[in-house]
């Protein structure tokens, strides 16, 4: 026997007789084609589109560097790429 729910469709006189139903329900509305067309999704999907997006790289840092910044909790990532900018910006030829 399978672990995975059974699905079992209705029969064409049971498939006919929730049509019915559901025909006769005052409070059902059909969506016309066009404006389902133009539905968007309700909530956004994945992450926002950043002004500056990040790139994924693949870089060694010493054991230490990385131990200290993971210490300092959740977000330790962005702090580090924080503390890369502020080199960068102390150091930037003019």
């Amino acid at each position: 026997m399978s672990s995975k729910p059974r699905i079992v469709m209705p029969t064409p006189d049971e498939d006919e007789a929730i049509n019915r139903g559901i025909a006769a329900d005052p409070d059902t509305f059909e969506v016309p084609t066009e404006a389902f067309k133009r539905m968007k999704p309700v909530g956004a999907r994945g992450r926002p589109r950043l002004e500056s997006p990040k790139i994924l790289v693949s870089i060694r840092y010493d054991a230490d560097v990385i131990e200290r910044f993971r210490a300092t909790g959740e977000g330790w990532q962005t702090r580090m790429n924080d503390a890369l900018r502020e080199w960068l910006n102390e150091h930037q030829r003019t």
